[in-house]
């Protein structure tokens, strides 16, 4: 089967468990029409480059699927519908990463050079 990342950004008034809930909303329509979630990552509360309906900051989320097309399509389109959701992009990928992506480690990163800075 295909392979896709599915990135949405939420709202930035919903708590961290409204936003679990989009993403665990999200996982319920993918393995309900037979896909498969292989990973559900929150990277938290994030300044945006420019407004989005008046909203200065997002909670982002990315899930990597392993799913046919028609189950992309419907995660999209109920997406689209939810009114928390201010953005979202799907992307179809040759091969899921394995371990943290790139926005995990770059917080990781950051955290570890402050713990550093602050020994010293």
């Amino acid at each position: 089967m295909p392979l896709y990342e599915h990135v949405f950004l939420a709202r930035q008034d919903l708590s961290q468990a409204q936003v679990d809930a989009l993403a665990a909303t999200a996982t319920e329509i993918i393995e309900t029409n037979q896909g498969k979630v292989v990973k559900v990552e929150t990277w938290g509360l994030r300044p945006l480059a420019y407004k989005i309906q008046k909203n200065r900051k997002a909670h982002f989320v990315l899930i990597n699927i392993d799913a046919p097309a028609g189950v992309v399509a419907e995660l999209e389109r109920q997406t689209a519908i939810n009114e928390d959701i201010i953005r979202f992009l799907t992307v179809r990928v040759d091969e899921l990463e394995s371990g943290p992506s790139v926005m995990m480690r770059k917080n990781d990163r950051e955290r570890s050079r402050r713990r550093e800075r602050e020994g010293e």
